[in-house]
């Protein structure tokens, strides 16, 4: 009977991890004639997934999971919960709406036969969710004001500074140099866009990008990938850069603009996406990682101006 538990909990396991990323797989391929990623909402900035039961903001793939979602239905608020958190709040999902697929992970000890000292391992499993777009009775704000650009952009500076990361300023290129350490980033007057007295927020995302890098080098995070990843360790590593800057771009309030550079990775992603359900997973258990470490900066350096 354990082994049989095992095996269900395996096969659901690679169900869970198949599910979600082929839905990924799909949204990226929809966008690839114009460059653009499923979590890209041109012109808006994009609200981190929270839950509508416990007010914490979803994490990983269920973020990106979620984006998906909103970017297909046309979801314009990022509240989420089950049928039944729904219910408990009074509200009620409408007949006919269609669920979105996320995933949490399950400790579960299991009894070594040896009599010697259990082990644990998790075990994904999938939970369902709705849009607060997709219930009757419950009020909430859909139309509130979109953060003011030119305060995001002065909440993306006071972040940058709070990193104290090296950032030179010149060429035109954006990339991050292990050797010294280093961010080069080109003039922001090469992201100008329509307003020319603001730097367009794009200059912020492209930096989010490089910031993520220099996150991983081995005095910070030592971000690694192991032998499992091969010759798609480059490809994963920006994967999840993008996907750094993207949670980033989340909490900062700011849009992320798709990078020129995009349409050369894209097909690479896809590869690795395909070939590994897991990928995505590592990849934005990542990319969280690295957002919460580089977003610690700037809440330190808020309580200590506070002090």
């Amino acid at each position: 009977m354990k082994n049989q538990s095992k095996s269900q909990s395996s096969n659901q396991r690679i169900d869970v991890y198949t599910s979600i990323t082929n839905q990924i797989i799909a949204s990226i391929e929809n966008g690839v004639g114009e460059v653009q990623l499923p979590w890209h909402r041109k012109g808006f900035s994009i609200v981190r997934p929270s839950n509508v039961q416990s007010k914490n903001s979803y994490n990983g793939v269920n973020i990106l999971s979620l984006w998906i979602a909103a970017y297909i239905n046309g979801f314009e608020h990022g509240l989420w919960g089950t049928y039944k958190q729904w219910q408990e709040r009074g509200a009620q999902v409408r007949k006919g709406e269609q669920s979105s697929l996320i995933v949490f992970f399950k400790d579960i000890d299991v009894e070594n036969e040896s009599g010697e000292e259990n082990s644990r391992y998790s075990i994904a499993r999938a939970s369902h969710v709705f849009n607060v777009a997709q219930v009757d009775g419950f009020e909430i704000d859909i139309g509130e004001p979109q953060i003011d650009k030119i305060i995001a952009c002065e909440n993306a500076e006071r972040f940058v500074q709070a990193t104290k990361a090296k950032i030179e300023i010149g060429g035109m290129r954006a990339f991050y140099s292990p050797s010294s350490d280093s961010i080069k980033m080109p003039d922001r007057h090469r992201f100008i866009g329509t307003d020319t007295s603001t730097p367009t927020e794009g200059w912020y995302s492209t930096l989010c990008h490089e910031l993520t890098h220099w996150s991983g080098a081995s005095h910070r995070l030592g971000r690694e990938f192991g032998n499992r990843f091969g010759d798609n360790k480059y490809a994963m590593e920006e994967l999840v850069a993008e996907l750094g800057a993207a949670f980033l771009c989340s909490k900062l309030g700011i849009s992320i603009v798709p990078r020129d550079d995009h349409a050369s990775y894209i097909n690479n992603w896809l590869q690795v996406l395909k070939s590994d359900p897991k990928a995505i997973f590592t990849a934005s258990s990542k990319a969280s990682k690295a957002a919460d470490y580089l977003i610690s900066f700037l809440n330190q350096s808020t309580l200590s101006e506070a002090a």
